[in-house]
Order: C-alpha cells, then structure tokens, then sequence
C-alpha cells in the first residue's frame, strides 16, 4: 500500500529562524501535557453534552431522548466534517512551525479557516431543506421524528460557527498551546452548563431550550477560538488570490482524506443507529445514553488523537526522525493504560451510571452491558485513532481514510447484523465493540512500519511525500493582510 504526491518539497534554502516547541525534550511528557490540556476542555463538551441528554430525561418523555439520539447522529457527520479540516489546519500550520517558518505558518492559518466557513457553510445550506426526510432515514419515526427535525432545524445553521472555532483549536495546537486550546472549547462547554438549564427549566422551552443553549454556547466558543489564534499568537493572516491557490493544494491534500476518515465512523454508527431503531425507543435512548457516556469516558482518547499530531508535525517538518517513533510508541502506552483503567470504573459503576440518566427497562440493560464488556473494545479504537493522526500528518492520509472506512463498514455491518439478529439489542452492541479488534492492531502495526520507512529517506534528507509547503509557491511570496 503506498501513498504518494506529484510534488515533493524541496530542501530548504534557508535556516528555520524559529524552532518548534515540540522537537526537543521528552516525547511522553509533550504526549501527556497536550493529552491533559486537550482532553479538559473536550470531556467538558462532551460532559455537557451529556448534561442536556440528563436534563430532557428529566423531563419524563422518552420520545425526546430518542430525539436527541437520533438528531446526534445525523449532527455527528458535520462534526467530523470539521474534524478533517481541523486536523488539516493543524497539520500544515505545525509544519510550517517545524521548518521556522511563522509567516507562512500564519498565511496557512488565515487561509485555513477561510476554506472552513466556506466548506461548512455550503454544507449546511445542502442539508437543511432534507433534515426531516434524513431523520426518517434512520429509523425515527412518529413524535419521535417531529422532535428531532425540530431541535436540528434550529441548531444546524450554528455549524459554521462550532467549525471555525474548532479550527482554531488546530491553529493553536499547531504551536503547541494546548492550554489556549482548551479554553476555547472549556469555554463553549460551561456556557451551555450554565444556559442549558435556564432554557429548559427556567424559561420552560424543553427540547426548543436545549437547541438555542447550543447555538449561544457556540458563539462564545467561536469567540474565544479566534481571540487566541488571531489576537494571542498572531496566526491568521489572510493572503491575496494566488496565496488562497497555492494554499488549496496542501489543506485540501491533508482535508479531503481526513474528512472521509472521520466520516466514516458516523457512517458506521448511523448503521448501528438504524438496527437499533428496530427494537423500539427504549433501545434507541440506551444507545443515545452510550453515545453520551463514551466521550465523557474516553474524551481523553479522542484529545490524544488530537494531540499527537502536532508533535508529529513538528519532528516532521523539522526531520527529526527518531522522535516520530517515541511519540507514536508513547501514545499508544497512554492509550492502554488509560482505556484499561476507565474500563475498570465503567464496570464497577455500571449501575449507578445507569441511574444516573434515569434508564430504566431495555435502556438501562444496553448502558451496563456497554459498562461491564463492550467498553474495553475502545482500546483497539484508541490505537486506531493514534495511528490515524500519524497517517495525517506524515504524508499518508490515504491509509487512515482505508482504515477508517474498514472499521466503519467490514468492522461494524457484519457484527452488528449478527449480533442484532442472533442477541437483540445487547448484539448490537457487542457487534459494535468486537469490530474494532482487528482494525486497531492492523493500524498500530502500519503505523510503526510507515515511520520506520520514514526514517531513511529522512537521514538521507531525500524528498517526503506530502503536500508541496506553501514556502516553495507563490503561496509565501503572496501579499497577506492581517484579519482584522
């Protein structure tokens, strides 16, 4: 399997004039530092994520959790679509760190949240007039389906908005301030923990309350994302005409693969979604509660895999390769050791978790049997995700989207159908976990072999496939303005 490009970079001919953070000292410690600070303000979303879940549960009507289950889904695919382009954005501004260069690293920054808002905004314009047939397409039906194309109706025209602020999130990351990263989605999340009831509760507009405390929460965290990128760390400038083209080839290069790498989990989980619907709403509400429950435990998983690709990036840019594979080795011990712990606490604490979000009946069953065993399958999508972000930003984009999109299809229909068929709802869960095994080692050990074929060309300074730098086209040369 190879992954190659038309252009290569060319040497430098000139000294970088700034070093990157993150080609010196201990790889480990720049793993758990970036982990740390990442996963704060990620589990804080995901926590009140989990909130919103808690307070309509509160409300008594199991048809508005299936909704907000159902509406997650479907939501769950812009996500990743902002995910791709932020993993992007990352890539190439750390990149551009790691060869000393801050003036592009800005140019690529501003042109990077550019292409964002463009690409999310069009999005959503595509899919607002469909949102209800969609929702039916997944299984909702009756009281069930009318909530749920109201509460996305309402929220959906916001993704511009939560997108542009996850990229600065990877502008930030790209130079490797984590900590400022994590106010920005901190930031978001405690403003929905403080409206999320007052809409609901205070001003008693239920589901309607949930939706528009998601729509101001990601305002402030829009906000907060471009005062630290812009204002703190001065990297979003906006180049001319010819700067934007010469900008298109490396984002869309890194994007494009990512953004169907991240696609494909929705994919899978909207196909689980569906098997589940047939086994009735106190199903569907057990899985919604799961979908709630898994990023709060693992958040810092999913930060990790965040994480380590500005680490990556920078050793990359700056040729280091001995440091590529210590942090590719580093993050996968912190990947087991961590998902191994949560796990223990998940199964422990099954059945107050249970209660904790009132699910009782088949609901409750599908969140301890996800607690006591299905919860231990994140460690091989734990793997998966580390060797994804190193496929993103050494130059084989091409492997994640493969990888992805197996575990998504091969690794999840065939086990969710049978388990579905042969164990009910309880299958499908199983089904989900067990696809994961295989994919996530097959990733680690293609993962080790690409850095390992890495290293060579490396020390022999030959050329490295990935997208053209943006300092050898008329990308660098190209007027910029500050974004004011």
């Amino acid at each position: 399997m190879t992954d190659t490009r038309a252009d290569e970079p060319k040497p430098l001919d000139r000294k970088p004039v700034e070093q990157g953070k993150f080609v010196t000292g201990s790889t480990m410690r720049h793993v758990v530092t970036m982990t740390a600070t990442g996963s704060i303000g990620l589990i804080a979303v995901f926590f009140v994520d989990a909130l919103n879940l808690f307070y309509i549960s509160m409300l008594g009507v199991q048809e508005l959790a299936a909704a907000i289950g159902f509406a997650s889904t479907l939501m769950f695919f812009m996500i990743s679509v902002s995910i791709g382009f932020t993993i992007a954005t990352s890539a190439v501004v750390s990149r551009a760190l790691g060869r000393g260069d801050r003036e592009e690293a800005a140019r690529m920054g501003g042109a990077s949240i550019v292409y964002m808002a463009i690409t999310t905004i069009a999005m959503t314009a595509l899919i607002w007039p469909f949102i209800d047939p969609l929702v039916g397409l997944l299984g909702a039906r009756g009281q069930t389906r009318e909530l749920s194309t109201r509460f996305m109706q309402i929220v959906l025209p916001s993704m511009p908005m939560v997108a542009v602020g996850m990229a600065t999130t990877g502008i930030m990351r790209g130079v490797g301030d984590a900590r400022r990263a994590m106010y920005v989605t901190l930031a978001g999340g405690i403003a929905a923990a403080i409206l999320d009831p007052i809409f609901i509760f205070g001003f008693g507009l239920g589901l309607d309350g949930a939706a528009i405390s998601t729509i101001l929460s990601r305002a402030i965290l829009l906000g907060v994302g471009l005062y630290g990128a812009h204002k703190v760390h001065r990297l979003m400038k906006m180049p001319d005409l010819s700067g934007f083209k010469a900008a298109l080839r490396p984002f869309f290069g890194i994007g494009v693969p990512a953004l169907l790498t991240q696609i494909a989990t929705p994919v899978g989980n909207t196909y689980v979604t569906i098997e589940m619907a047939a086994f009735g709403d106190e199903a569907v509400a057990g899985w919604a509660i799961i979908g709630r429950l898994l990023p709060v435990a693992f958040g810092v998983i999913f930060a990790l895999s965040g994480a380590v690709g500005p680490i990556l990036g920078q050793n990359y840019g700056a040729r280091r390769y001995d440091r590529l594979n210590d942090t590719l080795r580093d993050a996968l011990i912190f990947t087991t050791l961590y998902v191994t712990a949560v796990w223990a606490l998940l199964a422990i604490f099954s059945g107050q978790i249970a209660a904790l979000f009132g699910a009782t009946g088949e609901a409750r069953e599908l969140v301890v049997f996800f607690c006591l065993f299905a919860a231990g399958s994140f460690l091989f999508n734990g793997a998966l995700f580390v060797a994804n972000s190193a496929f993103n930003n050494l130059g084989y984009p091409t492997y994640s989207t493969v990888l992805n999109w197996g575990r998504s299809t091969l690794g999840v229909i065939p086990f969710v159908w049978l388990g579905a068929h042969y164990y009910g709802a309880k299958g499908v869960i199983a089904g989900w976990g067990l696809g994961a095994v295989f994919f996530g080692i097959a990733a680690a050990i293609i993962a080790f072999r690409t850095v390992r074929g890495i290293g060579p060309r490396m020390l022999a300074q030959e050329p490295l496939p990935a997208p053209p730098p943006a300092a050898n086209s008329a990308f660098s040369t190209g007027k910029a303005s500050t974004l004011q």
